[in-house]
Formats: structure tokens, C-alpha cells, sequence
């Protein structure tokens, strides 16, 4: 196995959760009452209850480094994300940033900020 960091994510309800990021194209790989674990391809999120989360103060992020950037966001369009600068859940398009990286961001509706990060 190649060695890999998952991000653990705080969720205020993690069958809300597993709604929101089945419409991403996630699936379910593991659920019980305190940890849920969600795949799409090679990535991975695992999060936990944290039911006093708030959206509008969590500092909570991570970055997903992806071969597939446009796929990705379009999902999220698909799904019926806005692409917005305010409120959640929402998206930002990928740009090239100064760093010379290709990123969008998708914030979900917990407030989780992730960074779609193009391989």
C-alpha cells in the first residue's frame, strides 16, 4: 500500500453528510453512529460527529489533490452547487493562483473548505 494522509472532518449530521458528497460521486465505505468513511476513486474523507459545528466560524479544510480538476468542480456543478463567493455550500472555479497551481474551492454545507488542488 502507498503510504497516505487522510483528512478526518468534522460533519453536524453524517447521514446529512453522506447526501451531500454522494452527489460529488462519493460513496459510502464505512458508517456507524461516531465515523464515516467516503470514497471517490483514490481519494478519501473520513469524518465525525460534531453536532455544535458552526459553519459560519469552522476553520476546518483540507486539500485534495486531483488528476482530474474539471471533473471534479463539474460534479459539483451538477450537483447544484452555486459558484459564490458567500454562504455555504458553494464553489470558486479553478483558477491558476500565484503559486502557479491550478485550485477551485468547494465549501460544503458544514462550512469545510476544500481545496481542489489539479495534480
Amino acid at each position: 500500500m502507498v503510504d497516505r494522509a487522510t483528512p478526518n472532518l468534522p460533519s453536524r449530521d453524517l447521514d446529512a453528510t453522506v447526501a451531500f458528497y454522494a452527489a460529488l460521486g462519493f460513496t459510502t465505505t464505512y458508517t456507524s453512529p461516531g465515523w464515516l468513511i467516503l470514497e471517490r476513486g483514490a481519494l478519501m474523507l473520513e469524518f465525525f460527529p460534531d453536532p455544535g459545528l458552526d459553519p459560519a466560524t469552522t476553520s476546518a479544510g483540507c486539500c485534495l489533490r486531483v488528476d482530474d480538476l474539471d471533473a471534479l468542480y463539474d460534479a459539483g456543478v451538477a450537483a447544484g452547487l452555486p459558484e459564490t463567493h458567500l454562504g455555504w455550500p458553494r464553489l470558486h472555479p479553478p483558477t491558476v493562483e500565484d503559486s502557479g497551481m491550478r485550485i477551485g474551492y468547494l465549501v460544503d454545507a458544514d462550512g469545510v473548505l476544500l481545496r481542489l488542488v489539479q495534480n
